[in-house]
């Protein structure tokens, strides 16, 4: 099993939905990542954060045996982000974003961290995506994310990093918005051709397409009762999709359809609380057992 290395943001979360709300609550991406990854692999982390973040989050990471060298403190304040969902929870309504010290966050990549057998560029400035590309040797996989702010406001460097990765996680909004297409098709059509072997679209209740150079494949979101909170899901699904894949070593088409099954259970577990509150609590048992029930979910007998 090697070494996933993971880029991105440790963040406070206040996030108002219909059924409940939580302040200065745990999250950022790389968080919600991480968490999600240390399940199936070793996990390391860069990140930053501010001297107001308390101890008692790290012991929670620590726990989760993700290396934290890479975690960076600096004076000032950590992250944050508020938002609100309304019944349509596909997509919040961002209140509030105060950067603090990410707005000036340069990664530092501690030397044992630059030969990592998987890569992981959460939403991050994809120059500073560059830049860690070009410290660590490369890896097997190379995966990333972004947003529609850096799409926007810095495509160009965006269309970079697409050529230097072999897979791109992103929701469906990002991807009309990168590809400039309404039709998921054609936009996968065009961003395959910059450079990514794999676009996978992330649709939230709608569940999960992935292109690949050998075809498409699509996977349901498992259905819950209970559904509180879904922040996270997104870097969820991609730490326990990158995890998997890590941890099996396996990168063929039916791997990365086994680690989108994987990735989909891990973000069916983080929307059932608010934080990370449900995956604190979470075990392999739990995880391997909705796997087959997921599985159950979606066979079937061809009768001709």
């Amino acid at each position: 099993m090697g070494k996933l290395l993971v880029v991105g943001s440790v963040a406070f979360d206040s996030v108002k939905t219909p059924f409940g709300e939580a302040s200065n609550v745990l999250g950022g991406s790389a968080t919600y990542f991480s968490t999600s990854a240390s399940f199936f692999t070793d996990v390391n982390l860069i990140a930053v954060v501010g001297e107001d973040f308390p101890q008692e989050h790290l012991e929670f990471l620590k726990s989760r045996q993700i290396n934290l060298d890479g975690l960076e403190h600096r004076s000032g304040k950590t992250f944050r982000w508020r938002g609100e969902y309304s019944h349509h929870l596909n997509e919040a309504q961002t209140l509030e974003t105060h950067l603090n010290v990410l707005e000036t966050f340069r990664p530092k990549i501690p030397d044992h961290y630059t030969t990592p057998s998987a890569l992981f560029l959460g939403n991050i400035d994809p120059e500073l995506q560059l830049d860690v590309l070009n410290k660590v040797r490369r890896p097997s996989i190379v995966a990333c994310d972004t947003m529609n702010f850096w799409i926007d406001s810095k495509r160009d460097a965006l269309w970079k990093v697409l050529e230097f990765i072999d897979v791109l996680v992103i929701n469906d909004g990002e991807a009309r918005a990168l590809g400039e297409d309404a039709n998921l098709v054609q936009v996968a059509k065009k961003i395959l051709s910059r450079g990514p072997k794999t676009l996978i679209i992330k649709r939230g209740e709608y569940g999960v397409l992935m292109f690949h150079q050998d075809g498409i494949f699509g996977a349901p979101a498992f259905p819950l009762e209970t559904v509180k909170d879904p922040t996270g899901a997104g870097d969820t699904f991609a730490g326990g999709f990158m995890g998997y894949l890590s941890a099996s070593g396996n990168y063929s088409e039916s791997g990365l359809r086994q680690a989108i099954i994987f990735g989909s259970v891990m973000a069916s577990f983080n929307v059932e609380e608010f934080s990370l509150d449900r995956m604190k609590r979470l075990t392999r048992e739990e995880i391997d057992s909705r796997y087959h029930s997921f599985k159950q979910l979606t066979h079937f007998e061809a009768l001709s």
